[in-house]
């Protein structure tokens, strides 16, 4: 063997080491990952499955609701159907107030390594610029960089903010760095569709989105519009005579929007009408195989923008 093919030789070996030794770095790193902790903070349009609310790693931060002189605290104490029976009662609109930058501060100075923190639509609250300055302060106090911490603008609300959080933790038990999860939960943010049925448009009425006058022939042609989400901003998709037709016509909607129905998860949330949703689960495993479906009760904040009997969707 010549001296040329011998190094020739040598540098191959170098480079199959090489890359030996940064493969066994990366399963290393990733290893040390799972050994690191995360937790996942949503304000209370996060809408948790009774399971996840025993999840150490996910916990909601609430907002504060009220019906004329009624303060209501959208935490574990919530009570939807006392607080439908208020609305109900009430001519007015029910009011949200956003947590404060502190409450924020505080869920960042938890013990986790990694902290996440999802948002409400900014066009729907001021809770993600609450957020992001309860980031700041909590830099400001700690240091930059002294924790990983993302603060994320959900441009959703309920399924769509709950569908954020488990695909978190799913890229986390896959063993995925900080910066890769925060790289890849933007882009599922943006792809990810949601979309709302509402059964009553007195939510409407009240918020001044409809007229009396629309609101009361919507509701004798049983008229039941077909809501979606536009990064955030609340939009019509279409319309449809009685729930279940209307309920029908997301699903088909959302299949058809989804492409490949096998690679995402869908959620539904639900406003007091557990039966609604099992029917939308069966209605989208009609329509295709998807990776999972996710039911979910909503707490204070979505039962107001969503009224009782509505529902929620999030496919991504």
């Amino acid at each position: 063997m010549s001296d040329r093919e011998r190094a020739a030789n040598a540098g191959e070996m170098v480079t199959a080491s090489n890359m030996w030794t940064v493969k066994r770095r990366q399963k290393t790193a990733r290893i040390r990952r799972k050994d690191m902790s995360y937790k996942i903070f949503g304000d209370s349009c996060l809408d948790l499955t009774e399971e996840l609310k025993k999840d150490p790693r996910f916990e909601m931060i609430p907002l504060t609701l009220q019906v004329d002189d009624h303060m209501v605290i959208d935490d574990e104490t919530f009570d939807q159907k006392a607080f439908l029976k208020m609305i109900k009662e009430s001519p007015n609109c029910p009011k949200t107030a956003c947590p404060s930058p502190e409450a924020f501060k505080k869920a960042c100075e938890c013990d986790a390594d990694d902290v996440y923190i999802i948002a409400l639509s900014s066009h729907l609250s001021g809770t993600y610029n609450s957020a992001v300055l309860g980031k700041e302060l909590y830099e400001e106090e700690h240091g930059k960089g002294s924790k990983n911490i993302l603060v994320i603008d959900s441009e959703s609300a309920s399924a769509g903010e709950l569908n954020e959080a488990l695909a978190i933790r799913d890229m986390y038990e896959e063993g995925l760095t900080f910066s890769e999860i925060s790289e890849r939960i933007l882009k599922m943010r943006d792809e990810q569709q949601t979309y709302f049925v509402i059964d009553t448009l007195e939510p409407l009425r009240k918020n001044g989105r409809l007229t009396g006058l629309q609101a009361f022939f919507a509701t004798a042609l049983n008229i039941k519009p077909v809501m979606g989400a536009d990064h955030g901003v609340i939009i019509k998709l279409d319309q449809a005579r009685g729930i279940a037709k209307g309920l029908a016509r997301m699903c088909e909607l959302a299949t058809k929007r989804a492409g490949k129905p096998e690679e995402k998860r869908a959620v539904i949330a639900h406003v007091n009408c557990p039966e609604r949703a099992l029917q939308v689960k069966a209605e989208l495993e009609k329509r295709g195989n998807y990776r999972d479906i996710v039911i979910t009760n909503t707490a204070g904040v979505a039962t107001v923008y969503a009224g009782d009997g509505g529902i929620v969707l999030a496919v991504g």
